[in-house]
């Protein structure tokens, strides 16, 4: 492409494209991640990034490579690709993948979040930082490597594996995520979670005090509450034992009834579990439509004063109540806001769930690919924000359907540089990325504009 206007129905995405290449970010995978493939007309690292496009261009399958991706080579050049692989040939690479190129990935994401994470620049001198960890499944085939029958939301006997993932709440950001067989459940997983947390975010002792760990009931044991109680960290988790949540309801003097649902009841334990570390349990009971009560026990070692904060966190945050009891219920409620909406954004928007590979280790490295498209989103979504403060309450799924998808005009110089990204003017979302991002490009001699198209 020399001395050329192109068009591009993603013109917009061409832009995050040439942002992308500012900030080096493949080059950091490049420095660490080596497949062992032989080298035809594409390298294993650039066909790893024709699979990174598609996902951010909103291509489900691997196949869509070819449909999304080839045919917009000005697309590809904003990302520092002269033209595409083939499909075949990003899958063959993805099959290639072995466990030390996932581990040699994992170090590479985690470099990307050190430099380029708002999370992990948190100010834990100012405030909490807020950690919602979850496990979802994936469902897949019976051919899949650690494709089993585990527990899949409403898919009774449903095949599949299981995705873990650390969230960043404040900052929509994925710290840390790793798949699993189709049987292995939050209480097994835990600690590596944690821990890989700790070293992606440098959480030193200090650090893990101002640390808040709001975590699903699948981690609720006596052994994961008593180690993270014991590094010190702050926990809002559900007991997993169902004999040790009936024990201790039954200790209920009074049960209150929510205000916000009279199908939900909540109250203290008078006679709690002794764990390592005190804390404050809480049981929480609602009424099925049968009539049937199903009891859930909240532990946690939060003071008043940190529930309220809790509770004004989030996309959807509520006024703290002046009751303890409901501060701790509606914080723990917000997890629903936090990391079961971002897993689902992840579905619905990166299609994470849509690309299943056989071998486990190129299903991990999709995955990961899929973490650093989350995570990017999520800085081109918040720098759109700066410019327009409604833009903040855009998910994964318009991201990638509506704020990628402006089509505009790209211009090469005699080199087959970008010289210049034009987005169609009617756009209603294309002055947020003029405004946003023609400063970054200026740094390299870009012009952004509008333009009629």
């Amino acid at each position: 492409m020399n001395n050329c206007i192109s068009y591009s129905p993603r013109a917009s995405l061409a832009i995050v494209g040439v942002n992308i290449q500012q900030m080096g970010i493949w080059d950091m995978i490049g420095q660490q991640v080596k497949i062992q493939q032989k080298t035809v007309t594409h390298s294993p690292l650039q066909k790893l990034q024709d699979a990174f496009i598609n996902i951010m261009a909103g291509g489900r399958g691997i196949v869509e490579v070819n449909q999304r991706v080839k045919p917009d080579a000005s697309l590809s050049c904003a990302f520092g690709r002269q033209r595409c692989a083939d499909q075949s040939g990003v899958s063959t690479t993805l099959n290639a993948c072995q466990a030390e190129n996932v581990v040699q990935m994992r170090q590479a994401m985690a470099a990307i979040y050190q430099r380029y994470g708002a999370g992990y620049c948190h100010d834990y001198g100012r405030r909490c930082q807020l950690l919602d960890i979850d496990m979802s499944g994936m469902p897949a085939g019976r051919q899949g490597e650690g494709s089993e029958k585990g527990y899949f939301a409403k898919q009774k006997n449903k095949r599949g594996r299981q995705l873990g993932r650390v969230y960043a709440t404040l900052y929509d950001e994925i710290v840390s995520e790793r798949l699993y067989d189709g049987k292995t459940q939050l209480n097994r997983c835990l600690p590596e979670l944690v821990a890989e947390t700790e070293t992606v975010l440098n959480l030193n002792p200090g650090f893990r005090q101002q640390t808040i760990l709001r975590i699903d009931g699948g981690g609720g044991n006596d052994a994961d509450i008593n180690h993270l109680l014991m590094r010190r960290y702050q926990l809002l988790v559900k007991v997993t034992h169902w004999k040790r949540v009936e024990k201790l309801a039954a200790t209920v003097a009074v049960w209150e009834t929510d205000p916000k649902d009279p199908r939900r009841q909540a109250g203290w334990v008078q006679e709690p579990f002794a764990y390592d570390q005190p804390t404050r349990q809480l049981a929480v009971r609602c009424q099925t439509k049968k009539g049937t009560w199903q009891t859930a026990i909240l532990v946690f070692n939060l003071a008043d004063d940190q529930l309220s904060w809790l509770n004004q966190q989030g996309k959807r945050p509520y006024a703290p109540p002046t009751d303890p009891i409901w501060r701790a219920v509606y914080a723990y409620d917000l997890r629903g806001g936090g990391v079961e909406t971002a897993i689902k954004g992840s579905k619905q928007g990166l299609g994470i769930i849509k690309r299943n590979k056989k071998s486990f280790h190129a299903q991990e490295m999709l995955l990961l690919l899929g973490q650093l498209a989350y995570n990017v989103t999520a800085w081109v979504r918040n720098g759109l924000a700066s410019c327009e403060a409604r833009l903040r309450q855009l998910g994964m799924l318009r991201m990638v359907r509506d704020a990628f998808h402006i089509a505009g005009m790209l211009a090469f110089n005699a080199e087959g540089h970008i010289v210049q990204i034009s987005l169609n003017q009617a756009h209603h979302l294309a002055a947020a990325f003029i405004d946003a991002f023609a400063c970054f490009l200026a740094r390299d001699g870009t012009v952004a504009n509008l333009r009629q198209i």
